[in-house]
This record gives C-alpha cells, sequence and structure tokens, in this order.
C-alpha cells in the first residue's frame, strides 16, 4: 500500500478537482464523486496497461477476451452465450468470430438436428495463443497491484464485487 508521508494522506489526479468542487459546492456528496471518479480514471489506465500489453503480443484486448471465454468454457458456445459474456452485441460478435474464424483460431459447427444454430469452440491454434498469452497477461494485471499487498487486493475485490452487484442488479 502507499506509504503516508508525515501522517498525510496522498493526493491523487482525482483529489485535485474534488477540491475544487469543495470549495464552490460544499453540499455535494464528494466522497460518491471521487469514488466513481477514480473508477473513470482507473478503468482508463488499466485498459491501457491492458491493451499495451497485449498489442505487444500481436493481439487486441477483445480478441483476447473471446478466445478467453471459449477456453474457460467446459464446451462450444452459441453465438448468444458468447456475445453475452464478452457483453458485445450479436452484430459485433460475428464480425469478431468471422475474423477469428478467417485467422484460424476459432470454428464454427452446426448444431445436430437444428440447421439454423452454431457452436463456436476454439481451434488447437486458437488454444495454443491464448495459452502462451493468459500468464503473461496475469502477471501485467499483478504488476499493476503491485503496491496493494494480499489483504488490500481481498478488500478491493470485496468492494468492487459489492458495487458490480448492485449495479448489475439494476439492469
Amino acid at each position: 500500500m502507499a506509504e503516508r508521508r508525515g501522517g498525510a494522506r496522498p493526493r491523487d489526479s482525482v483529489d485535485g478537482f474534488l477540491g475544487q468542487w469543495a470549495d464552490l459546492r460544499s453540499d455535494l456528496d464528494l466522497e460518491a464523486m471521487g469514488a466513481v471518479g477514480r473508477l473513470l480514471r482507473l478503468t482508463r489506465l488499466v485498459d491501457k496497461e491492458v491493451s499495451g500489453y497485449f498489442a505487444e503480443h500481436g493481439m487486441e484486448r477483445w480478441e483476447f477476451d473471446v478466445l478467453a471465454t471459449l477456453r474457460r468454457s467446459a464446451r462450444p458456445l452459441t453465438p448468444k452465450e458468447l456475445a453475452a459474456s464478452v457483453m458485445v452485441s450479436s452484430a459485433a460478435l460475428t464480425n469478431r468470430i468471422d475474423r477469428l474464424d478467417a485467422r484460424g483460431l476459432v470454428a464454427r459447427e452446426a448444431v445436430p438436428g437444428d440447421r439454423r444454430s452454431l457452436h463456436i469452440s476454439l481451434t488447437a491454434a486458437g488454444r495454443e495463443r491464448v495459452d502462451s498469452t493468459v500468464e503473461g497477461h496475469v502477471r501485467n494485471e499483478r504488476r499493476m497491484l503491485a503496491d496493494l499487498d494480499a489483504a488490500d487486493c481481498e478488500e478491493l475485490n470485496r468492494l468492487l464485487r459489492t458495487l458490480l452487484i448492485t449495479l448489475e442488479g439494476d439492469r
């Protein structure tokens, strides 16, 4: 965890705009504004780090998302199941599957007895691609959280899980 110097709490980039709002509007709930502001800023920074890792390995983040989802699955997935898991529209997923299929990383298989349904699965090349990338991806994520000890990571996960459950329940 970041060390406090002289008892003062370290300041981040969000503290500046919170201070400005506090000077203007002391009636605002700045704790909520600070938390959401930090989540948004962290999302951008983490996305940049994760995307950078994948770019170094000749892959886009969406490619890993699709390949990793198929790898984690115990069975081939329907396009609807896959779209729900990677949180994209069916049109976006079709485009992504087309691109991965053209590179030999996934296969489309007709569902026996249902000519309108498909299953998407990893090819051997797709499995190798995701397996060769996932360990470094996990190390990169650990590097981003290096200033947090195990208890801090556990608490962060607990808080984020609570918030995610709340927000997903609002859908």
